[in-house]
């Protein structure tokens, strides 16, 4: 067997992480790229390793009952929904099995009965932030290229992209230098698609120069469209210097056309990559925020978030409220708590749970997160809260627990990354009744459950779908002191 060669009749047994389907062939593992469980295929082996093999998928024999067609044009070549072939049910079915796999395999750990994964009762048009890139030459297909190809003599050509081969849109998986154009996306509610396709169209019109991602030439770099449950849509332009002109006309016909951009924004960015964390955002017109609203957890009222240009908030508003609901009834709150929320953000579970303890402590590591969790309890008149700047394995010390007091609850909702091992360490010292991990990535979430597991018991586990069509899937433990 050697790279290159084409393995037929593949049964597709099940999925593994990343998205890929897991086969076998004369007894070793094959990792593929494409196809779904059940699926009949053939592929070629494009990895060879000791203990096992990786190959992409050339062609499908037959086909799994639990398909789906793909509702989206760009299928197969955006990195966005690649789940999107395979039935909802069974796409749940696996991000459950993915939570069990990790907490057993890598955590080594002794589990509850855990409940069926909460899906999304929106699986289409359910994320709230998208971000666009422009690039003075777009992908092309290889239909195109074996085109322009065959348009040229000698069949070959110095450039084959033309003046109007711009692409707003999204780059292609793991390359950062190339971007297709996206016709329509499925991901966000109206306007985004609109609005995308009029900025293109403008800038167009204008003449206006998108950014080529290799030269590092070029105006128009990204456009951040954010929609909020309450209607309210926020506009980031991003370009690379200063030139009014071409800013506001963009802008003009953005806010000609889409009455509801409560909040018009943008940045000048000459930096190599497209973050803006670091940089100065100008509101140009209405508000610098737009607002999300989420329901109490005990149901007497509505609660309000600011978001900003930088700020983090999940990106699936709907299920977010589901998300916090199983923490806040994992806490099992009675309203005498000191509550530590690590890794607040903008304070959105802090203030979820706040009416229902006796003060919440919120840790984050972005000042400027902390200054809008602040603000979000202001508006919504919670006055037990405080919050605080830092690095939290910094910050998270005997010091800090000496002046605020130990902790009875933590919940703690790290990044992908997970905790830092001193982070457990604190908690295990800090030693609170209960701990609840809310985590967007369930292998580190094992990896630090297997710390906690020296003072700690889990309890429950639910996991949480936040993203339809993708490999990734919200888990959320309880833990008690044992």
């Amino acid at each position: 067997m050697r790279k290159g060669d084409i393995i037929e009749n593949l049964v597709v047994e099940t999925m593994a992480s990343e998205g890929k389907c897991v086969s076998r062939v004369e007894g070793k593992v094959i990792f593929l790229q494409g196809g779904a469980p059940g699926d009949t295929v053939d592929a070629r082996i494009t990895k060879i390793k000791s203990s096992f093999l990786e190959g992409s998928v050339t062609a499908v024999r037959k086909l799994s009952p639990d398909r789906e067609n793909p509702f989206c044009i760009h299928f197969g070549l955006c990195g966005g929904c690649s789940w999107q072939h395979i039935n909802y049910p069974t796409q749940l079915l696996y991000k459950q099995k993915q939570v069990v796999d990790n907490l057993e395999r890598i955590g080594g750990l002794e589990l509850p009965a855990i409940d069926p994964i909460i899906g999304s009762t929106q699986t289409r048009y359910y994320r709230n932030k998208l971000d666009y890139t422009f690039s003075a030459q777009r992908w092309l297909t290889k239909e195109e290229l074996t085109a322009r190809k065959a348009e040229s003599p000698d069949g070959w050509v110095e450039n084959l992209h033309t003046a109007n081969d711009v692409a707003l849109g999204y780059h292609i998986p793991r390359k950062y230098d190339l971007v297709f154009d996206v016709q329509e996306c499925h991901l966000q509610p109206h306007p985004s698609n609109a609005i995308r396709l009029a900025v293109k169209d403008e800038a167009l019109k204008a003449s206006i120069p998108f950014f080529d991602l290799r030269k590092q030439i070029g105006f128009l770099r990204t456009i951040t469209i954010r929609t909020a449950n309450t209607g309210e849509v926020m506009i980031i332009l991003q370009v690379t210097y200063d030139k009014m002109e071409w800013i506001e006309r963009i802008l003009h016909r953005l806010e000609k056309d889409f009455p509801r951009i409560t909040s018009f924004n943008y940045v000048i960015n000459g930096k190599k990559n497209d973050t803006f964390a670091d940089l100065n955002i100008v509101c140009w017109k209405g508000n610098p925020y737009i607002t999300e609203s989420m329901p109490k957890p005990d149901g007497s009222g509505i609660l309000q978030f600011r978001v900003g240009p930088k700020s983090f908030y999940q990106t699936n508003s709907d299920q977010a409220f589901e998300l916090y609901k199983v923490a806040w009834k994992m806490a099992e709150l009675k309203g005498d708590e000191l509550v530590y929320d690590l890794y607040t953000g903008t304070g959105t579970i802090a203030n979820f749970v706040a009416s229902q303890a006796k003060k919440v402590v919120g840790l984050e590591y972005v000042a400027a997160a902390i200054e809008d969790a602040k603000v979000n309890s202001q508006i919504n008149n919670i006055t037990n809260t405080d919050f605080y700047a830092g690095d939290i394995k910094d910050l998270l010390d005997d010091n800090f627990l000496n002046k605020h007091g130990r902790p009875d609850t933590v919940i703690t909702d790290p990044p992908r990354a997970g905790m830092h091992e001193d982070v457990c360490k604190m908690l295990l010292k800090a030693a609170p009744k209960k701990i609840v991990y809310v985590s967007c990535n369930p292998a580190t979430q094992a990896r630090d459950l297997k710390i906690l597991d020296e003072k700690y018991t889990i309890v429950a586990v639910q996991p949480v779908d936040m993203f339809p069509h993708t490999m990734h899937v919200e888990n959320v433990v309880s833990l008690v002191r044992k």
